[in-house]
């Protein structure tokens, strides 16, 4: 142990070599920005003429989401994309935290929006590459989240039901990847706005490209007629969370014990489904529709005591599915809880880095942008099986977060990467793959 401390000692360490690459991988996403056009495109949408910091905001954009992908949370991260000759490998000028710190503060509601807009296009480019649905069906799960900050200085942050100090932002996912279709910042306090971003949503899926049956999923903070309603005249099939409220605890009842059926669940429980039809009056009429219930208890004899009763669980769906199999398909909402976790760990909102408000909504684009390329170098690039989770923490660990130098051999650049890198087949399929693609602009 000794010798080996020692040994380490007589190491000398130097900042002094020009030519290293910190983050070498960002050539792989880094292209695919370049195939997707975004600079031009944030360039052409984002218009932030005569405000301050605003002038040619897609380098700025793309550097935050460069800064994002390589795994920094805050601001200042950037400036490692400008250690080395990192900034090399990309295909913008990479901007200082100062500059993107003031490009963020001249944002607007407005502003944010447009930023929105560069999402959706980017979407419906990327699907025309081959990473859409097509005309398959497509399972979207709808949920929102609290983004917890700390101290009174957020503009907008307030205490919602949750009794957290922070935002509330709406997110809209595909089932099937995990990538954001969708993302609304919020206030606090708010939980208001669904019907409209169930609107904006399906327009921007439709206009990306996705010509099959749209499902929608969400829990109940949803629940509303005039968002089913809504979803109904828009051609979407839905499968929401209700509340045990007292009418619908009643409905429960009187389901008949010979309807009930069992269903696999975890060790240490049990559960039963059955169906009933839920009548409820609504703007002076009556509405009938499917209600599904499950079942659960604890089956071990110690905690059985305790817990005897059934707790249940609801959903009203207009999906022609038997009823084992449609509650099995609604319990798989849970994936959206997943890419929630990964949109914060691994996409740099688990903080909003400013004080005001519209810039922590442009942040949340940014971390959109971010989470989406991930999943789109992995489809693109064949790096995960269709039937798997990406998962950016994996990806950048793989094929991001790898050292590289950068050398002129006889005229041209070489990126030299590790030898015996355990993922290099990926890295060279996956970037020959994405250059293979064809240019958008």
């Amino acid at each position: 142990m000794a010798s080996v401390s020692r040994g380490l000692d007589r190491i000398e360490v130097t900042f002094d070599d020009p030519s290293l690459v910190a983050d070498a991988g960002l050539i792989v996403p880094a292209t695919l920005m370049v195939r997707l056009g975004l600079e031009e495109l944030v360039n052409a949408t984002v218009r932030l003429v005569g405000r301050m910091g605003g002038a040619r905001p897609g380098r700025k954009v793309l550097t935050l989401v460069a800064t994002i992908l390589a795994g920094g949370s805050h601001i200042d991260h950037a400036d490692r994309l400008r250690a080395g000759s990192t900034h090399r490998v990309l295909p913008f000028r990479v901007m200082a935290p100062s500059t993107l710190g003031t490009f963020l503060r001249s944002f607007t509601f407005g502003h944010v929006r447009q930023l929105d807009a560069v999402i959706g296009e980017t979407i419906h480019r990327a699907w025309s590459l081959g990473a859409g649905p097509g005309r398959s069906p497509m399972t979207i799960d709808i949920d929102s989240t609290i983004c917890g900050v700390y101290g009174k200085a957020k503009q907008g942050a307030a205490y919602g039901y949750t009794r957290v100090l922070g935002y509330h932002p709406l997110l809209a996912t595909w089932a099937s990847t995990g990538e954001v279709l969708h993302a609304r910042m919020r206030k606090g306090s708010s939980q208001r706005g669904h019907k409209r971003f169930i609107q904006e949503l399906v327009v921007r899926v439709r206009r990306a490209g996705a010509g099959g049956p749209l499902l929608v999923r969400a829990d109940s903070g949803f629940f509303s007629y005039a968002l089913i309603d809504t979803l109904t005249r828009l051609g979407v099939d839905w499968s929401i969370t209700v509340q045990i409220s007292p009418h619908i605890r009643s409905c429960i009842e009187a389901i008949e014990e010979s309807a009930w059926r069992s269903i696999v669940y975890p060790d240490g429980g049990a559960a039963q489904v059955a169906e009933t039809t839920y009548v409820t009056g609504a703007h002076g009429g009556f509405r009938c529709v499917r209600l599904v219930v499950r079942r659960t208890r604890l089956t071990d004899p110690t905690q059985q005591a305790l817990w005897p009763d059934w707790r249940h669980h609801a959903f009203i769906t207009n999906l022609e599915m038997p009823t084992i199999d449609v509650d099995k398909f609604h319990r798989d909402h849970a994936r959206v809880e997943l890419v929630i976790r990964d949109l914060k760990e691994g996409a740099g909102l688990e903080h909003c880095p400013s004080g005001r408000f519209f810039a922590n909504a442009a942040w949340l684009d940014c971390a959109v942008l971010a989470h989406n390329l991930v999943r789109w170098t992995s489809r693109l690039g064949h790096v995960q099986h269709d039937d798997h989770l990406t998962v950016a923490r994996t990806v950048r660990s793989r094929l991001i977060a790898l050292p590289g130098r950068l050398v002129n051999r006889s005229g041209r650049l070489v990126l030299r990467l590790p030898d015996q890198w355990p993922w290099e087949t990926n890295f060279t399929v996956t970037l020959d793959r994405i250059r293979a693609l064809p240019l958008l602009a």
